[in-house]
Order: C-alpha cells, then structure tokens, then sequence
C-alpha cells in the first residue's frame, strides 16, 4: 500500500533520539576512556555541539541510548542539557550489536514523532531546521571522501530506494545518507514492526538503514528529502575524519587554512591524535 502524500505545514517535533551506545573502536586511542560523542572538535565536543543545537532549535526532550562508558555521558549532560529533559536507555549488549539493536532498545520509550541522530556527527545548528517536522531524511551530495548507506530520490524529493554504496547506476544520481532522520508516530510504528522482525531473527549487527530500506521497498515509508550541501557537516569515524571536522569547524582563534594545516600537529593538546594517524596507535574495527 503506498504511503499518504504528507501535508504541510505541520507540527514541530521536539524530541530527539541519540544513539550513542557503540566503543568508537576506529577512533581508538582517543575513545579508550572516553565514549566516542565527548571526542572534542577543536574545543568542544560532539555531543555538546549536539546539545546547543537542539536547545537553539526548540527540542524539549533528548533521550540517549547509551552502552560504551554511559557513565561519561550522564556526568556531561548533568550540568549541559539547557533546556532540555534528558532520559537514558542503557544497551546491555553495546558491545556485541550494531545500531539496529540501538534503535529497537528506545521501541517503548518514544511514542511521538522524533528526530534520529547519530553521535558522531558535528554540523551547522540551522540544518536542523527544516528537519524539525516528520518524515524527513538528510542527505547531500556524494563527495570523494564519503562512503556508505546512500539513496536515490525522485523528481518529487522523496527517497524511491536506499542503497549500500555510493556507486552510481541505472543513470540515477546517488545522496549520501547523513544519518540524521525524522518520522511520524505512524511511520515509528511501521519501523518498530519491521525492527522486531530483524532482531528476532538474530540480525543485531545491521545498520538500521537496512529496515527503512525494506519499508522503502514495501511503499510503507515515505522520506523527503532535505539537503546538507549548503553548509557545513561531518561524520567522525577515524582519526582522519576528526582532522577534516576541525577544518570545517575551527576554534574560536580564526587562522588562516594554510597556517591551520601547517601547524595543527604542533599543539600540544594533540599528541594523542596525531599517534593515531601516524599509525602506531590507530585501530580498525
């Protein structure tokens, strides 16, 4: 059956679901003793970038799917949260499952539209603006460096298909997928469905992606578009992804790109990292 057309304009979301369970092992040493959403870029963290932007877009209630040193993260938000209500799910079994298991652990905790994020990701606060109402999908343009979960869509904007890899066929141009998702309490429900589905099964180490692209394929989901390219964003998962985000995100000190580039391995603050790239401490998971 083929999902109804949505109409506009409609209600704001104003809760937001972070997972935020995973080790962060590509990101190792730095993630050793500190979950991977407290990794600082430049002076401030992810997961404190995460917050600002969703006080200064009128999100009311956070809640946080935590595993790998939850402990970091419930000390952090205990004096940042702003505005907002913080609740937590705890993933016992963060080690052994991936982000579809992450998902399914907040199945009874949400029963409004939401917004979904991943806490590894550092962008401009204003994207999140057109991302405040269901059913929506953030995607950009593919770029050399991204690689992953992408989509095509259709002359209307909506998402038609997802896809495992950013290569392009039949003619149609591929998004990447920036993992940033909105959804109705109907469309939730029709996720929570087919995420039973999955997990019963023993699949517990997909990406989530792969239940909206089945309900994609069953006409049951229906995802507009809204694009990244306008401004800055950035997924961190390696030690490379962290030296790209603290260009597109520099410190209150504005230096010029060529000084920045020269001299980022110079302080004194990062010696840490800049091991991990030489590749005496840098891990694969």
């Amino acid at each position: 059956m083929k999902p109804e057309k949505k109409s506009y304009p409609q209600e704001r979301i104003t809760t937001a679901l972070l997972l935020a369970a995973g080790t962060g092992s590509r990101l190792l040493p730095l993630t050793k003793k500190s979950p991977k959403c407290l990794t600082l870029v430049n002076e401030t963290s992810i997961l404190e970038r995460l917050i600002k932007s969703l006080n200064q877009n009128g999100f009311k209630r956070l809640i946080v799917v935590t595993g790998h040193l939850e402990d970091c993260i419930r000390n952090f938000l205990e004096t940042r949260a702003g505005n907002l209500t913080i609740e937590y799910v705890f993933s016992p079994l963060y080690k052994t499952t991936n982000n579809i298991y992450s998902l399914w652990m907040a199945r009874d905790i949400i029963n409004e539209p939401f917004l979904l994020i991943e806490s590894d990701l550092v962008f401009d606060p204003s994207l999140l603006k057109e991302m405040r109402y269901p059913d929506r999908i953030a995607i950009a343009k593919m770029q050399p460096w991204l690689n992953g979960s992408t989509v095509t869509i259709n002359p209307s904007n909506t998402i038609n298909a997802f896809h495992s890899d950013g290569v392009e066929g039949s003619g149609s141009t591929r998004y990447k997928t920036v993992n940033i998702y909105s959804l109705s309490v109907s469309s939730w429900y029709l996720v929570i469905e087919k995420l039973n589905q999955f997990i019963l099964a023993g699949k517990v180490n997909e990406y989530y992606e792969i239940v909206f692209r089945q309900l994609v394929i069953e006409k049951k989901l229906s995802l507009d578009a809204v694009f990244f390219d306008h401004k800055p964003w950035y997924e961190i998962d390696t030690a490379e992804d962290l030296v790209s985000a603290e260009r597109l995100f520099p410190s209150k000190v504005h230096l010029p790109f060529n000084i920045l580039n020269k001299n980022y391995f110079k302080k004194t603050d990062r010696p840490v990292l800049k091991k991990a790239l030489q590749g005496g401490l840098y891990a694969h998971s």
